[in-house]
């Protein structure tokens, strides 16, 4: 049986995972790469580090498997984060942007004042937002005069870090990029498919510095990462994480909805192949197949289990993440404390920049197991603002929720979205549902399937968590909360 092995390169961390075409995990392999906060509000990452994990981990795991059967290695990864690397040894030139950092802030202000907001939104479905890689892109040429300089003579490349990771990967020999994530950057026409000259000249990123763009289940050339392999095989796919995680939930159909959890939360909701703009959030292309794409309403929450890092790491209310869920059983209730997660200013629906994080609702009585608890809870509070606005901008929204990422092992958190959001969440038994949306990917390049239809038939195994909570104490939360974010906005 065929083999395709994932690379999954998040905003924490690397993983290699290898599956067969029944999507069955066989193994897997993972690194964590460090966070670096220059000032307040920016979020950079080591991308040498990164390539230098992404070795690591298929070292590892070939060293563990037999590789005679792997077919192909695909790609998913954080969006938005942007890298400029040297063309001839790849060299990262800077730190990399992190999708989080909000350094672009005061020139997407003032493009918006300029009445721009109109054509980014119009071409790309997007925000004019700092969450996007346009103005981090245009950060990097208008700080740095050494890196523009090479970006305009031809011998730097600029690109999300799915493009990084292929240019290292093949040794310089292939500068790509799919459709997914290049329709982050805010230079790219979604309808069109292509690169947009206006948009390129309102950030004033060279258009030549971009990668070519291809659609995820493409051969992206071949590489045996960095001498970890065994032998050469193809680069078979490549697709950013959360609609690869879409992909792998089989959302084929009109109306079908996910949200993946990580640091952030993508919530996407199936639209069909026309695109049609979402007044509160963003357009996503959700996937581009034999030519035909596919739109999704998406919804962005910049800060959900991040938030749980950030109480372990900056606070140390918690030593790991494993004692979050017992932490917070261990108190009824918040006792009304809540936590507005606005590290990086935020998102949908508010798309608040400035906005900044606050605990709100503290007394005497407050200890720390309401404060973490009101940090799992502040993840379903975002997820039903971010619903909410879709079925009032799109339609009525599913009454299912397909659900992926790490945090949906905690169990308490799963039932309270439940509650707050007044729908079924079914999670995914695919713990690694990005890298497995993009093995899937992968396997309709190999042939290994066929079409879209011929993927809807493998078996989908799902946990439902329904929603149980009475009508009364979901309006009370709810109210607490709404009035926790007008106090940050």
């Amino acid at each position: 049986m065929s083999l395709v092995l994932a690379i999954d390169q998040s905003t924490s961390g690397t993983k290699a995972v290898l599956f067969d075409a029944s999507g069955a995990v066989l193994d897997k392999s993972a690194r964590e790469h460090r966070q670096l906060y220059p000032r307040a509000g920016w979020v950079e990452h080591d991308a040498e580090e990164i390539w230098l994990n992404t070795c690591a981990v298929v070292r590892e795991l070939a060293q563990r498997r037999d590789l005679e059967n792997l077919a192909g290695l695909a790609i998913t990864n954080q969006r938005e984060t942007v890298v400029a690397f040297d063309r001839q040894y790849g060299r990262p030139l800077h730190n990399a942007i992190v999708w989080q950092c909000q350094r672009g802030s005061s020139l997407c202000a003032t493009l918006r004042e300029r009445g721009a907001n109109e054509l980014v939104r119009t071409r790309t479905g997007l925000q004019l937002d700092a969450y996007f890689s346009g103005s981090k892109m245009a950060w990097l040429i208008e700080n740095e005069p050494r890196i523009a300089a090479r970006l305009r003579a031809g011998v730097a490349g600029l690109g999300t870090i799915d493009t990084y990771l292929v240019h290292r990967l093949t040794r310089g020999t292939v500068f790509a990029t799919d459709q997914t994530n290049a329709s982050r950057t805010l230079l790219f026409d979604v309808r069109k498919l292509c690169w947009d000259r206006d948009l390129c000249d309102l950030f004033s990123v060279p258009i030549d510095a971009l990668p070519e763009v291809q659609e995820s289940a493409t051969t992206f050339g071949t590489t045996d990462v960095g001498g970890a392999l065994p032998r050469p095989v193809p680069i078979v796919a490549v697709a950013g994480d959360s609609q690869a995680a879409f992909f792998a939930q089989r959302c084929f159909e009109l109306g079908a909805t996910k949200a993946t959890f990580g640091s952030g939360t993508s919530v996407l909701m199936n639209i069909g192949s026309a695109f049609r703009l979402d007044d509160g959030g963003a357009t996503a292309l959700a996937w581009v197949y034999d030519g035909r794409p596919t739109y999704a309403s998406e919804g962005l929450i910049t800060f959900s289990a991040a938030t749980i890092g950030w109480l372990r790491a900056q606070l140390g209310l918690i030593r790991d993440d494993t004692e979050v869920e017992s932490l917070a059983l261990s108190v009824p209730d918040c006792g009304g404390v809540y936590l507005v997660p606005a590290f990086a200013g935020l998102s949908s629906p508010h798309w608040s920049p400035h906005a900044r994080a606050a605990i709100l609702g503290m007394s005497a009585f407050t200890e720390r197991a309401h404060v973490v608890r009101a940090g799992i809870e502040s993840i379903a509070f975002q997820l039903r603002d971010v619903l909410e606005t879709m079925r009032s901008g799109v339609g009525p929204g599913a009454r299912e929720i397909f659900v992926d990422g790490g945090p949906t092992r905690n169990r308490f958190l799963m039932q309270f979205a439940a509650d707050i959001v007044g729908a079924t969440l079914s999670v995914s038994r695919i713990a690694e549902a990005s890298a497995w949306g993009a093995a899937m990917h992968g396997f309709l390049n190999l042939g290994v399937f066929s079409s879209l239809e011929a993927l809807s038939t493998l078996r989908r195994g799902v946990v439902q968590y329904h929603p149980g909570m009475p009508a009364d104490d979901v309006q009370r939360l709810v109210e607490g909360w709404h009035a926790a974010v007008r106090r940050v906005l």
